[in-house]
């Protein structure tokens, strides 16, 4: 579960990791709670997703009426479909050099990952790619932890500045903490800085192992304040496993991994996926003509490709489904199917005796991803 930033410093209390004093913002009446910080002020758009400054949501002010005046240009704002409901105002610090620190999981190596760069603010994805040098990368063995020796040589292999070695040694151990202790998926900090107030947390993109929620009361507070996209709320509610993404190629499979392997197969024909949505082993008809309706409500979709491996799932069943959903309806965006495995070929006959002019059948995942990317194109 990905985290609001406010959220994820709420966790950076709890292990004493430093970043700067701010007040939450649910309205502007709450406005003079920023009374008790001191100008300049940063005000930030609450949202989970990227790309909140390029947007506009994000301002340095440095008095009451710039605070009112942003105050109010940010809420409601819309940041790539994400409305902004809440905002975090800060302490501007001032900053003397910025680093990227992030720590997660390599389930190839079977190891923690943490990535440690200098070129701190930007787009790390792009760092990685124009200047692989400047991030450096440690694989951490659970059973060990992060050995000092290890931190040291990664800290001086990514040129970070020696004379805050100490410093940088601490808050690095205690963003690691919270990533295990925690149980995280992710800790990142983009930028961590070495400021006039010392070396300091900025922002915190934390998201949560849900697995672990049965250990920490803390997860379900947590989760309650995240809105669910309507989407979400509708998938929910038919039991279907369902996840908004940002691109326009609708996405459902049988299974975490085959709808995974879709996402990637359609990301390398140039395309974006909508969604994830997981129909799960067993699917009925009612369950696939659940999915098409959830993505109905999505406008961002502009295909679908439905990806069927048939084990215990019958695909005759989701055939069953989809011409349940779509029979005598003028579908708002082509449907590229592909069916394997149990009852395939009774599936495809069911398909080929209910023709539909925005339905095609393809034979194989990757020329049904091709497909459904050039068709929603």
């Amino acid at each position: 579960m990905d985290l609001f930033e406010y959220q994820g410093k709420s966790l950076y209390q709890s292990y004493e990791i430093s970043h700067p004093k701010s007040v939450l913002i649910k309205n502007l009446n709450d406005l003079e709670k920023v009374n008790t910080l001191n100008y300049p002020v940063v005000v930030k758009a609450q949202v989970q997703v990227g790309g909140r400054g390029k947007a506009g949501g994000i301002k340095v002010v440095n008095n009451y009426q710039e605070l009112e005046d942003s105050a109010n240009a940010i809420f409601g704002m819309d940041i790539k479909g994400h409305k902004v409901e809440i905002l975090l105002v800060e302490e501007a610090s001032e900053i003397y050099e910025e680093y990227y620190i992030s720590f997660t999981l390599d389930r190839s190596e079977k190891k923690y990952l943490m990535m440690l760069s200098s070129k701190g603010g930007m787009d790390i994805e792009q760092v990685a790619k124009d200047t692989p040098d400047d991030l450096i990368k440690l694989h951490i063995s659970p059973s060990e932890g992060l050995i000092d020796k290890d931190l040291d040589n990664s800290i001086l292999n990514a040129k970070l500045n020696q004379e805050y070695t100490v410093e940088l040694i601490q808050i690095i151990k205690k963003l690691f903490e919270l990533f295990v202790a925690g149980d995280c998926d992710l800790v990142e900090v983009n930028p961590l800085a070495i400021t006039s107030s010392g070396v300091m947390a900025l922002d915190a993109k934390v998201a949560l192992d849900m697995n672990a929620k049965f250990k920490h009361e803390n997860f379900q507070t947590l989760e309650d304040e995240i809105p669910i996209p309507e989407e979400e709320k509708y998938a929910k509610e038919r039991g279907l496993n369902f996840i908004k993404l940002d691109g326009s190629v609708g996405i459902i499979g049988n299974g975490a991994g085959l709808v995974m392997s879709t996402l990637d197969v359609v990301a390398e024909h140039g395309g974006n996926a909508a969604n994830f949505l997981d129909i799960g082993g067993g699917a009925q008809s009612e369950t696939v003509s659940a999915a098409l309706e959830v993505l109905e409500t999505d406008p961002n979709v502009k295909s679908v490709l439905i990806n069927i491996f048939g084990g215990i799932t019958r695909c005759d069943l989701v055939a069953e489904g989809i011409v349940k959903a779509t029979k005598g309806k003028n579908l708002k965006w082509p449907i590229v199917i592909r069916l394997d495995g149990t009852n395939a070929l009774e599936g495809l006959d069911i398909l080929k005796n209910n023709p539909n002019e925005n339905i095609f059948i393809s034979e194989n995942m990757d020329n049904a991803a091709k497909l459904a990317v050039e068709s929603g194109a």
